[in-house]
């Protein structure tokens, strides 16, 4: 019988009781620790699995195989690395890190110390996208549309971090497009962007984009937006033979977030699959913020725009 992972969870943010319910619902995953630095949060899980406010000694005293990271996005590279000098396999959220630098110091690492790095991508175990990736196979495809449309504060919570343009690391280029981009190789291969109108409010934090890539042939266009009523989370694609296929990824799950319960179940058993076979490299967390800073240096200022 294959024995349980034992699993850290650091960051006990909004996106953690996904993580938390995919943890708990695995026979071959075990939630042995859970860290972060509020001792309120910490609280609601006292008695229930170790408890830690400091993620070293999380990875020193709780012997986990592997760690979790949802804390915020400035924190994912100094976090990542002690996890991978320690030898524990780590999946952490999307953005990798803050930029490509950071993020190719850590794949290094990984690769020198031949542990698992992976970046979850929650978008790419959507129900939805599997279904249109699955109808579009063989086609050729001319242009892909992505809209990830929200608004932020409603969906931020209690992390403030995201709306701080250092700790988040733009705004929504910085966070968002990860998935956005990702969707995009995923459905169409290696992309590169060839344009990007960006706006951002009086604090610096980006808040709406229109980011143009081109990807073996076709053209993507991803839009982004933290000022929208509402949310819209929606591909679109246009064949050759002029028919155009789409996928919501909010279809079907009518309450706030609903979409994620199944996609977080999907980046842990898709992280699960790469400890338990040995696999180190994930190249789609580096692409992301390659990406990303492509379409900061590219970007066009938005005339009057303050969102």
């Amino acid at each position: 019988m294959t024995a349980p992972l034992r699993v850290g969870l650091v960051g006990l943010g909004v996106i953690s009781r996904f993580y938390l319910a995919a943890l708990r619902a695995a026979p071959t995953l075990c939630l042995a620790a859970v860290c972060d630095r509020d001792p309120a949060v910490l609280a609601r899980h006292a008695g229930a699995v170790a408890c830690y406010s400091d993620h070293l000694r999380m990875l020193d005293e709780a012997a986990v195989d592997a760690v979790v990271v949802t804390a915020p996005n400035d924190a994912h590279a100094p976090i990542c690395a002690d996890a991978l000098r320690r030898g524990a396999a780590v999946c952490v959220e999307k953005p990798l890190a803050l930029d490509l630098a950071e993020g190719e110091a850590l794949a290094e690492l990984a690769q020198e110390r031949g542990v698992p790095l992976f970046t979850a991508f929650h978008r790419r175990y959507s129900s939805a996208v599997a279904r249109l990736r699955a109808a579009i196979a063989g086609e050729r495809v001319e242009e892909l549309t992505v809209r990830y449309l929200e608004r932020i504060e409603e969906h931020a919570g209690a992390d403030s971090w995201y709306l701080d343009a250092r700790r988040c690391g733009g705004g929504c280029v910085a966070d968002n497009g990860p998935n956005a981009f990702d969707l995009v190789e995923l459905l169409l291969g290696p992309a590169e962007v060839e344009s990007a109108r960006i706006a951002r409010d009086i604090a610096g934090t980006d808040r709406w984009a229109d980011i143009g890539l081109r990807a073996e042939g076709a053209r993507a266009r991803v839009l982004l937006d933290w000022s929208y009523p509402g949310e819209c989370k929606d591909l679109a694609v246009r064949l050759a033979d002029g028919r155009t296929l789409t996928a919501d990824m909010l279809a079907g799950h009518p309450g706030f977030k609903d979409s994620l319960w199944h996609e977080y179940a999907g980046v842990l058993a898709a992280f699960e699959r790469r400890v338990r076979s040995g696999a180190v490299g994930d190249g789609g967390g580096l692409s992301a913020l390659r990406l990303v800073g492509a379409a900061y240096r590219a970007a066009e200022p938005v005339a009057g725009e303050a969102r």
